[in-house]
């Protein structure tokens, strides 16, 4: 009788294949990878042969040079390819551009790993796909009751409140080179904002990946060589490092934001000196990953990277059969990302 774990399994290098000899999202340099997606917490550079979307791969590139796998493979949303005799397709997360939940198949077995993924609107990227499967593998980064994230608009929608209160002052929002950055831009452009939004040199070069993805960012302007307390009643993005660094010293009595899911927590905002913190995340809240279980109802989920306890347990009380995997070298408590 065939087990779930003849198909995936937890290792110290990551979820393994063994039938198709293949890696999801692996934590060290394989033989073969699949990648979810491009943060530096799922796609590492090293590794023989590397399967993902092409805006993943392009990420990848960017991100480590030309050189970064021996051989590479793109895979289009909905493409199904075979590896060893297993079927392999990627389907959209909903978390960042070319982001993909692995929907793997084996002997009538199908398993999804969804990597990070979210299920709100995101203008950056396409939204996530639910598909029907035996088990599905879920992170759980925001995994407890407590973390119900506001509309994006409403956070937005403080920001460019803020700019009206206090017009002399620059707006200083630190937001995650990879997908947050683009996301809070493409935000403030749909809520009306048509101003030039200035950014630090670090998110030059994957804005305008996403611009050649056909992203449209708007009018973006560098801070480079820009004199002394300027900027006032101007959107600054930054890395957010950058928002607490000397480089922020430059700009007009800055108001210093953060945009990221753990802003909901109101130690992390004080600890880090947010002046204006704006819950915004690329994760799925504690909602979006119930109602997640729920519409899918696979036979086991798998829970890892986050807050496990909390949906196992809402997992036990719901009647769904599931686990905890328990994976090393995923960035879930880190403020950057989520």
């Amino acid at each position: 009788m065939i087990r779930f774990e003849d198909l995936l399994r937890p290792t110290p290098a990551g979820l393994y294949c063994p039938p198709g000899d293949f890696y999801v999202d692996p934590v060290r340099p394989v033989a073969r990878a699949v990648i979810t997606h491009g943060h530096s917490d799922h796609a590492r550079a090293g590794h023989g042969a590397v399967l993902a979307t092409p805006q993943t791969l392009a990420i990848m590139a960017e991100r480590y040079g030309e050189d970064f796998t021996e051989a590479r493979q793109a895979a289009a949303y909905g493409e199904q390819t075979s590896i060893g005799g297993v079927d392999v397709r990627l389907v959209s997360a909903g978390h960042v551009l070319g982001s993909a939940q692995a929907v793997i198949s084996w002997k009538g077995m199908t398993m999804v790993a969804a990597g990070d993924y979210k299920r709100r609107r995101d203008p950056t990227c396409a939204p996530f796909e639910p598909v029907a499967c035996d088990v599905f593998i879920s992170e759980a980064t925001f995994g407890l009751p407590v973390f119900t994230h506001p509309p994006d608009s409403e956070e937005i929608g403080r920001l460019i409140q803020s700019l009206g209160q206090f017009p002399e002052r620059a707006h200083l929002v630190g937001a995650y080179a990879l997908g947050k950055a683009q996301r809070v831009i493409r935000l403030l452009r749909d809520a009306g904002w048509e101003r030039p939004i200035y950014v630090h040199g670090a998110l030059e070069r994957l804005n305008r990946l996403y611009d050649r993805e056909g992203v449209d960012l708007g009018p973006i302007l560098p801070t480079k060589d820009l004199p002394k307390n300027s900027l006032g009643g101007e959107v600054v993005v930054a890395p957010p490092s950058a928002i607490q660094d000397r480089w922020a010293r430059r700009f007009a009595d800055p108001v210093t934001a953060f945009a990221s899911g753990w802003m909901l927590v109101k130690a992390r905002a004080k600890q880090r000196g947010v002046e204006l913190p704006l819950v915004i995340s690329d994760h799925a809240d504690w909602g979006e990953l119930v109602d997640t279980f729920t519409e899918l109802k696979p036979q086991e989920v798998w829970i890892t990277h986050g807050r496990e306890e909390g949906l196992l347990r809402w997992c036990e009380i719901n009647g769904q059969k599931a686990r905890a995997l328990r994976l090393i070298g995923y960035d879930e408590e880190d403020d950057e990302t989520s």
